[in-house]
């Protein structure tokens, strides 16, 4: 294996899918070789389009962007049961409308990659090996189908880095589910009881990382337009989570700690256990023990419990800031 780890970003781009760019980019240690785009936070085309403005002025056009499954396996009531996705009012309030803070950026001057996200993944699977980490950070759509067609990509791979769940704290929907899995609660299930290797970076640690507007200052005071754009962003984003988690004092920094912890594990503290998700009933999109598997010897899930919140905010803020000022 080498030094410098290949990162697949599976992302509904939003404003902490944003910031999780921008901490792979500012990484030594970590080689984007390309964004899938899937859906959540915004529509795939929107979320597609923002991965190609913010890569384009953050000074990377060369990372390929691939469109993703642009909505749930279910295509459930919940969507009208037409294969159509639909952005909640939460998310639209979250991430604004263009889900990143309603801060206007020039459109990329590229297209999308013409090879669909799952073929991208399973090829980038074949060439790098125990090298590649998938970090999924929206609906799990893209990497389900990824599984599905390929089970053998769980053990090709150094493994799956995923933002979604909730296990030991209440959910950001409801009192149980966490919004990625909610989007497509059928595809996490899958992923979980697929046998790949999953490392789930959930509410109970992300909700322990809050970036304050002392942070995004210093990249406004960076002058270049990268800075503004970021702290115009996540100041946006920091408003947010005022109004829907008052008393908070910052925003969670989701998207990137998933990303931080696929470069450096040793982030988090893990409870190994084998999950399912909850696809029926009231607690449906609940992320919990698999009774069925609980002796099982082999867990395929190690669930993030804990987290070095003053290691990783140093690291965010010097990662991500020299993507601010321009020198990575």
């Amino acid at each position: 294996m080498t030094d410098r780890k290949k990162l697949i970003l599976d992302l509904d781009t939003g404003i902490d899918d944003t910031l999780a760019i921008a901490y792979a980019l500012g990484s030594p240690d970590a080689d984007l070789i390309g964004i899938t785009g899937t859906y959540g936070n915004v529509t795939v085309t929107q979320g597609v389009r923002n991965a190609l403005a913010v890569t384009e002025l953050f000074g990377r056009p060369d990372i390929p962007v691939h469109r993703g499954v642009d909505h749930p396996i279910a295509a459930d009531e919940a969507n009208g049961g037409d294969g159509t996705f639909t952005v909640s009012q939460g998310s639209a309030f979250i991430h604004g409308h263009n889900g990143i803070g309603e801060v206007d950026i020039p459109d990329s001057t590229r297209e999308a990659a013409t090879e669909p996200s799952v073929d991208f993944i399973i090829d980038a699977a074949e060439t790098y090996g125990k090298d590649l980490w998938l970090v999924p950070t929206g609906a799990m759509t893209t990497i389900a189908a990824v599984l599905e067609r390929e089970p053998r990509i769980g053990g090709m791979i150094g493994g799956i880095v995923m933002m979604g769940g909730a296990l030991t704290v209440p959910g950001n929907v409801n009192a149980w589910t966490e919004a990625n899995i909610a989007q497509d609660p059928e595809a996490a299930d899958r992923i979980f009881r697929s046998g790949a290797h999953v490392t789930m970076i959930g509410l109970d640690v992300t909700m322990q990382t809050l970036l304050t507007k002392r942070e995004t200052e210093v990249w406004r005071e960076t002058g270049t337009p990268a800075g503004r754009f970021l702290a115009d962003m996540t100041d946006y984003y920091i408003d947010a989570y005022a109004v829907s988690a008052p008393g908070m004092g910052g925003c969670g920094l989701h998207d990137p700690l998933a990303v931080a912890v696929a470069l450096d594990p040793t982030l988090v503290t893990t409870l190994p256990i084998n999950l399912k998700v909850d696809l029926d009933g009231p607690t449906r999109g609940r992320t919990i023990g698999d009774y069925d598997r609980l002796n099982t010897a082999e867990k395929t899930v190690d669930a993030a419990v804990g987290v070095d919140v003053a290691r990783f905010l140093g690291e965010f803020t010097t990662r991500v800031g020299a993507v601010a000022a321009g020198e990575r």
